[in-house]
């Protein structure tokens, strides 16, 4: 079996990183992570790194523009020899150098089944338009924003009773299975993009 290297940038809590990291250790994920990058040094991920001993390094973007930002995070991935980049709560947008670099090798997850609720707080944006489903999307990076084809979507209910937070957390746990499910699916099985679709053979 072939093991992927898999480089995952965070600005967050990192939750998604701890559990994309034990489906590699458990043998469920056919990847390894080989380096996390973050943007702020209070991210969770970074501790979240040091737990299970991988390597991880904060770069601070203040003062560089978005594309020398994005050529600091290629030097490093690349020198991790990363193949596939992950996406775990990354709130800034990646320049269209860092997106052709890794051409149809990033991955993101959003919190709506896109291309419904766009941009940020979906979990709001959910309440506010009253839907009755909402759920997670994990998608290749393209030059838009939460706009690429999608690899996996995991519908999650809204209920008459809920608040942001509660929603939230509901969401939250359907990412935790979803994002190593849907990473596994993307590096296991064969597929091709058709127009905007991702078609799994």
């Amino acid at each position: 079996m072939t093991i992927s290297n898999i480089g995952v940038i965070s600005s967050g809590r990192g939750e998604n990183l701890r559990y994309i990291l034990q489906a590699e250790r458990s043998g469920y994920l056919p990847a390894r992570t080989r380096i996390v990058l973050t943007d702020q040094p209070e991210a969770g991920a970074l501790q979240i790194a040091g737990e299970f001993d991988v390597p991880s390094l904060c770069l601070d973007p203040k003062g560089l523009k978005r594309e020398e930002y994005d050529r600091q995070l290629i030097e490093h991935l690349d020198g991790a020899g990363v193949e596939l980049v992950v996406l775990t709560g990354f709130m800034r947008i990646l320049s269209p150098i860092f997106v052709k670099h890794y051409k149809d090798r990033i991955l993101n997850i959003h919190p709506a089944l896109l291309p419904s609720f766009r941009g940020m707080d979906a979990f709001q944006q959910a309440l506010d338009h009253g839907v009755k489903w909402t759920g997670t999307t994990i998608h290749i990076v393209d030059d838009d924003v939460d706009h690429g084809p999608i690899v996996l979507q995991v519908p999650v209910p809204v209920r008459d009773d809920d608040t942001h937070d509660v929603l939230k957390a509901r969401i939250q746990q359907a990412e935790y299975k979803a994002y190593p499910k849907a990473i596994k699916k993307f590096l296991e099985e064969r597929h091709k993009l058709v127009g905007r679709k991702l078609v799994f053979e």
